[in-house]
């Protein structure tokens, strides 16, 4: 029994000469699977439906997170009055639209389609209808010549002259941008512009009537986070129907109908119709605000350099009337930002808080588009130069199905260690070596992954401005990558704890050191 008690008050006496030595492993324990498991009961339950940008669970998401930081102490940011940074995204609806030939009203979805997303408030009238081919002019390929088109409206095919070595289709028989129904319509459009036309008329070979879907898609948009993209260098259209074709460009509509399917050259054919066309169209954008969520804690003698520790706190909402509750996506990164925050706090209250500040931000629209960590890095509030490094995880729960190493169960997926700072792996391997001992693995960095890892988290919206950045990950791909099996019950919480346990390391180094992280290496190339 003596020696029992011998060794335990060893064990102690050693606990707390090491806790005095290495500070951090006192407030690491805090960064528990118990502690982690609280949080995420919440984060990822069914009343938090799912997470979705712009949705009531979104916000029942930020309140909570909101309601963390206060409660540790953590400063809200004073620009933003209060914890939340606003952000807007929209979503487009139809409000008028209306379209004639020859004094005769087309019907919605029966004659014509005007899609809101790629239309605008406008409206345009002319008595002249030229046939344009396909729409395209190219080094290889016009359809405008011999055609003046000012002030008129053209008509034309979606999709291009294909023949191997010739036109448009390369050797390998893949297709051009023309064919493409995003860049190559809009291009298209933007060449009618510069010719003068008015408005255009387009038929999908393909497609001789809307099925409901495409209607009820061309009506309203998905929400999408604003750029500045030029819009009034095109010009408004109607995707119209094959008998509405027939009825305006006559008996011709069918040889000419025959010659795009065997994806022939248009530009010989010339046709011309004196026919009165008129078209209006209004929409209204409805701005719904969606919110990153920061807290600060404020450093001591490098109080004007920052350490971020992000995660994205949004998911995929409900589908088909199922909730997905994204546990591990990234439910799990959401609620190690927030426990780090709770050690991070506790040092500081104690006297051991970080030399530079620490800025623990949760950002939404990462799901569709990485939008709010793109706001942020557009907008920031802290100096990007000032900005030492930023910590990601997005996604350290689980187990990678497709991993056959013998390490299975004792890993992390490190990213961007090979980027932007020569020192991002040092200091990483060092705080690991000394405490979790996890195997890093650094497969994503691959320059040629093939998923683009790199690209696919909000880590990159800080790269992209030169800030080094590490992004931790349990490559779980596939299993329950965004399907509505991604339980809380799948967590595999004492390798959660250890990874969490080593992004807090690793950030109390970043966060302590003398020197910020050097930017000693090129941005990298690509984008997402």
């Amino acid at each position: 029994m003596r020696r029992i008690l011998s060794f335990t008050l060893f064990i102690f006496i050693q606990s707390i000469v090491a806790a005095q030595i290495n500070p951090a492993a006192t407030y690491a324990s805090l960064v528990s699977a118990t502690e982690l498991k609280k949080h995420l009961s919440v984060i990822a339950s069914d009343s938090m439906e799912g997470r979705e940008t712009g949705t009531a669970g979104q916000r029942k998401a930020a309140a909570y997170i909101e309601k963390h930081f206060k409660s540790i102490g953590l400063q809200q940011v004073p620009s933003l009055n209060g914890y939340q940074q606003f952000f807007p995204i929209k979503q487009d609806s139809i409000q008028q639209v209306s379209f004639s030939a020859a004094n005769e009203e087309a019907v919605w979805g029966i004659d014509f389609i005007s899609p809101v997303s790629t239309n605008e408030s406008a409206l345009f009238r002319s008595n002249d209808l030229v046939f344009v081919g396909y729409g395209i002019e190219d080094d290889l390929y016009s359809d405008y010549e011999n055609h003046d088109v000012k002030g008129k409206v053209v008509v034309f095919f979606k999709g291009e002259p294909q023949k191997k070595g010739k036109y448009f289709i390369s050797s390998d028989g893949s297709a051009s941008i023309w064919s493409d129904g995003g860049t190559g319509l809009i291009t298209k459009l933007e060449i009618a512009k510069s010719k003068g036309a008015v408005g255009a008329l387009i038929i999908d070979p393909y497609q001789p009537n809307f099925n409901s879907q495409t209607i009820k898609r061309s009506k309203k948009t998905s929400l999408y986070y604003p750029t500045a993209i030029d819009e009034s260098n095109r010009i408004n259209f109607v995707y119209i129907t094959h008998e509405y074709a027939m009825k305006i460009i006559g008996a011709d509509f069918e040889l000419i109908l025959s010659v795009v399917k065997r994806k022939e050259l248009l530009n010989s054919i010339s046709l011309y119709k004196n026919i009165a066309i008129a078209y209006s169209y209004k929409k209204y954008a409805e701005v719904i605000n969606a919110s990153n969520v920061i807290g600060v804690i404020v450093g001591s003698d490098k109080k004007d350099e920052y350490v971020f520790l992000t995660a994205h706190y949004d998911h995929l909402g409900i589908q088909n009337g199922v909730i997905y509750n994204g546990a591990d996506d990234d439910g799990s990164g959401t609620v190690t930002v927030l426990q780090m925050a709770t050690a991070f706090a506790k040092a500081k209250k104690e006297g051991n808080g970080p030399r530079r500040t620490i800025v623990f931000m949760t950002v939404s629209g990462e799901e569709k588009g990485l939008w709010g960590s793109e706001y942020y890095s557009d907008n920031p509030i802290f100096p990007l130069e000032k900005t030492s490094v930023d910590l990601n995880t997005d996604m350290i729960g689980r187990i990678d199905t497709e991993r056959k190493t013998a390490d299975s169960l004792n890993y992390v997926y490190v990213v961007g260690h090979d980027k932007i700072s020569s020192e991002l792996p040092l200091i990483n391997e060092a705080a690991n070596k000394k405490t979790t001992k996890l195997v890093l693995d650094y497969k994503f960095d691959d320059p040629k992954d093939p998923n683009r890892i790199y690209y696919r988290s909000d880590h990159y919206n800080f790269a992209r401005k030169g800030i080094p950045v590490l992004f931790f990950y349990d490559g779980m791909l596939l299993a329950d990558y965004h399907q509505p099996t991604d339980d809380i019950e799948r967590i595999n919480w004492p390798l959660f704890e250890k990874r969490a346990q080593l992004i807090f390391y690793t950030a109390w180094e970043m966060a302590n050191r003398n020197e910020m992280l050097k930017r000693d290496k090129p941005l990298p190339k690509g984008s997402r």
